[in-house]
Formats: C-alpha cells, sequence, structure tokens
C-alpha cells in the first residue's frame, strides 16, 4: 500500500497524497529533468543576456569600420574616389569602345579608338550606332577617300561612315553598322583630381586601360596623369561611374600629363548644347 510521502519535482519537495495513481507518479518523474533545465535557464538569463549583448556589440564594432568606409568611397558625387567595382566598370566601358581603321590606300592607314553615344542616327536603316573619335585618326577617310571600318571589343569589323567633323578641336562623329551600346555622358566637371580612366586601342593592343586623375583643364581640355599612346586617340576618357568626360587626344612628351577634349569642346559642332559649354558654370 502507497504511503503518503515527499518528492523532489525539480522545483522543489512536494508533498504527494497516497490517493495519487501510479500513471501520474510516472509523469511526475518524467518531468522532474525539464522543470531541472527551466530552473537552471531562469538562474541563468541574465548572464545570457549580457553574453548577447556584449556579441552584439562587438558585432556592431567591427562591423562599423567597412560599413564607413563603405560610404565614404561612394563614387556617386565624389569624384575623387576610385570605383568601388572596378572590374564591372572595365567592363562595361570597354564594351562600349571600339577600334577605327582609315585606309587610305594600299601602303597607308590609320588606327585609333572610338566611342558609342547616344546621339540622333540619320539612316537607322544603315546604320545602328555612333561613335565619337579624333578627326586626326579619320581625316584620310573623308570624302570616301578611303575605306573606314569599326571593329568591336574582341569582335567583328564593320563598314562605317564619316558623318561630321570639327577640326580645331579634333573630334569627329562617325555611323557604323555595328551595334554597340552608348556610354553615359558625366554630368559633373571634371575637377583637379578626380579619378579618371582611358581607354582604346593602345598601340595597337586592343582592350587597353590606364589609370590616373584629372591634372587641370581649360574650357575645351582636360589634362591627365593616365598614360596614352598611339592608337588611344579617339577613345573615351571616363570617371569614377564609368561615365564620359572627354576623348582622349594626344599625349605631351617629356611631361607628366596627357590630354583629352571634353564634352564642352563637343558643344561647337559635334552635338547640341543648351548653352555654350555642356557644363554649367553655375
Amino acid at each position: 500500500m502507497e504511503e503518503n510521502r515527499f518528492i523532489d519535482d525539480g522545483e522543489g519537495m512536494v508533498w504527494l497524497e497516497k490517493k495519487e495513481s501510479k500513471f501520474k507518479l510516472v509523469v511526475r518523474k518524467f518531468l522532474i529533468p525539464f522543470k531541472f533545465f527551466n530552473r537552471g535557464a531562469k538562474r541563468f538569463a541574465g548572464a545570457i543576456a549580457i553574453v548577447a549583448l556584449l556579441l552584439g556589440g562587438g558585432g556592431v564594432y567591427l562591423g562599423i569600420g567597412p560599413y564607413l568606409n563603405y560610404n565614404n568611397t561612394d563614387p556617386e558625387d565624389d569624384g575623387y574616389v576610385q570605383p568601388r567595382g572596378l572590374q564591372n566598370l572595365v567592363s562595361r566601358v570597354l564594351e562600349s569602345t571600339v577600334t577605327i581603321t582609315c585606309d587610305a590606300d594600299e601602303d597607308f592607314f590609320t588606327q585609333g579608338s572610338g566611342w558609342a553615344i547616344d546621339l540622333p542616327i540619320k539612316d537607322k536603316k544603315k546604320y545602328l550606332s555612333v561613335i565619337i573619335t579624333n578627326h586626326h585618326v579619320i581625316e584620310d577617310c573623308i570624302g570616301n577617300k578611303g575605306e573606314l571600318r569599326v571593329k568591336t571589343y574582341f569582335g567583328n569589323d564593320y563598314v562605317a561612315d564619316v558623318d561630321r567633323w570639327d577640326k580645331k578641336n579634333d573630334l569627329a562623329v562617325v555611323m557604323t553598322e555595328a551595334k554597340v551600346e552608348p556610354l553615359s555622358l558625366s554630368q559633373a566637371i571634371p575637377y583637379p583630381g578626380y579619378w579618371v580612366m582611358a581607354a582604346g586601342t593602345a598601340d595597337g593592343y586592343e582592350g587597353s586601360i590606364s589609370f590616373g586623375n584629372v591634372l587641370n583643364g581649360t574650357d575645351t581640355e582636360v589634362l591627365i596623369t593616365a598614360p596614352v599612346s598611339h592608337g588611344n586617340s579617339g577613345g573615351p576618357l571616363v570617371d569614377n561611374e564609368g561615365n564620359v568626360i572627354g576623348t582622349n587626344t594626344w599625349n605631351q612628351e617629356g611631361e607628366q600629363y596627357n590630354g583629352a577634349y571634353s564634352l564642352d569642346a563637343m558643344c561647337k559642332k559635334i552635338m547640341k548644347c543648351k548653352g555654350k559649354f555642356y557644363w554649367s558654370r553655375d
């Protein structure tokens, strides 16, 4: 016959009456370990909260550095910092950069670069893209004197024709059958110190890239420290967001800088601008 007795149920001593069934007694004993765990959790809840707070604070401390660095290197509206994703920027610019050849005769040809721009196309059945380049690259092919061709980035050669030019600012517009994605134009004046990249076919090496910064500038030119060579002529000079600020044109021997004609120079004869200059002087 079962007697009245005390039992520890995990939360303290409990008086069991003899009338309690064996089934209830088994269930009560089964729950004892869980009650011990619950009592321990309550006892250490404060310590667990402190540890969690320390771990969370440590995570914030370790993460705040990269977070602030990410914000401080945001190229948007800050021309002085380099791009976050340089690989994507280079790929995107090169896809819109072409090699231009002008075969004046059997014994002579010129080679340069060009970049696609979003300008109106007069004959959309014949041409698919508008290309900006230097006048000195295509001058021997003006008036159908020679054969002018455009080669896409590691792609095919296409027929091209000179549409208009500005000899004074060494710029020209070429229409081509090639389909080339146009580059965006920078909305910010390139101040001294701005990060820049020059793209083109330097000395015949397709897909050449060089980096530097803006040294200074004039109303129509951007002086840069990025190296440019023969064959770079006509290629795009872009900012840290991949937007065009000028067309690579010349290199200065014996000096620390080279030159490109800016978007302001294109307002003369190449494209329509709201005023005398592309960039506002306000």
